[in-house]
């Protein structure tokens, strides 16, 4: 797990927007850097791009060589039904 480096309450503005305070944004962020934002059901993180994408460059490299595998009218039913049940059960937790 990774550790935490600082806590800062912010406030998110009518646009939607917020500051990374100076402190958190220099250690993590420098300027010029690219930012990813990943939202969960329950929080959106920021990370660097670079530590996203080096996470996602398996999943990203075989997904043509699944496509050919799992393309198919039959896989895109058994996701469908997957999806369904998970909506489902998200609901039924709220």
């Amino acid at each position: 797990m990774d550790a935490i480096i600082g806590f800062k309450e912010m406030t998110v503005s009518s646009k939607g927007q917020i500051v990374i305070p100076k402190n958190l944004r220099n250690s993590t962020f420098p300027e010029g850097s690219h930012a990813a934002i990943v939202a969960y059901a329950d929080h959106i993180e920021i990370r660097p791009l670079s530590y996203v994408l080096e996470k996602l460059e398996c999943a990203l490299t075989s997904q043509p060589s699944f496509a050919k595998e799992w393309d198919t009218p039959e896989e895109d039913q058994a996701w469908d039904n997957l999806l369904e049940h998970a909506l489902e059960n998200e609901q039924t937790e709220t």
